[in-house]
């Protein structure tokens, strides 16, 4: 069974930093890019960021490029998202989700599993 735990989100004031966690379990994580994704209060999902199963290649919303960071650890079947710089807009659940041989995608369907969210809260 396929499991993806978020961790990491809380209130932060806004300019502050955050480093959310996923963990990923049942799935041979080095075949899996791994993205991030947000959800707003009465929005869509958005892509945030993904990174390739090797580390090598990312991708980033045009509105956190320069401030949020997405790496892993395939010894550890952990991806990271390292927020700097928050904004209140940057207020979201924030989910993980899994690719298999994917290439970075920042299209929702493509993704074969997600986690249950973390909430990430950035006050003004």
């Amino acid at each position: 069974q396929v499991q993806l735990v978020e961790s990491g989100g809380r209130l932060v004031q806004a300019g502050g930093s955050l480093r959310l966690s996923c963990a990923a379990s049942g799935l041979t994580f080095t075949m899996y890019s791994m993205g991030w994704f947000r959800q707003a209060p009465g929005k869509e999902r958005e892509f945030a960021a993904a990174i390739d199963w090797r580390g090598r290649s990312t991708s980033y919303l045009d509105s956190v490029k320069g401030r949020f960071t997405i790496s892993r650890d395939n010894a550890k079947n952990t991806v990271y998202l390292q927020m700097n710089s928050l904004k209140p807009e940057d207020t979201a659940v924030y989910y993980c989700a899994a690719d298999k041989w994917g290439t970075i995608a920042s299209v929702i369907n493509v993704y074969d599993y997600w986690g249950q969210g973390t909430q990430v809260t950035v006050a003004s």
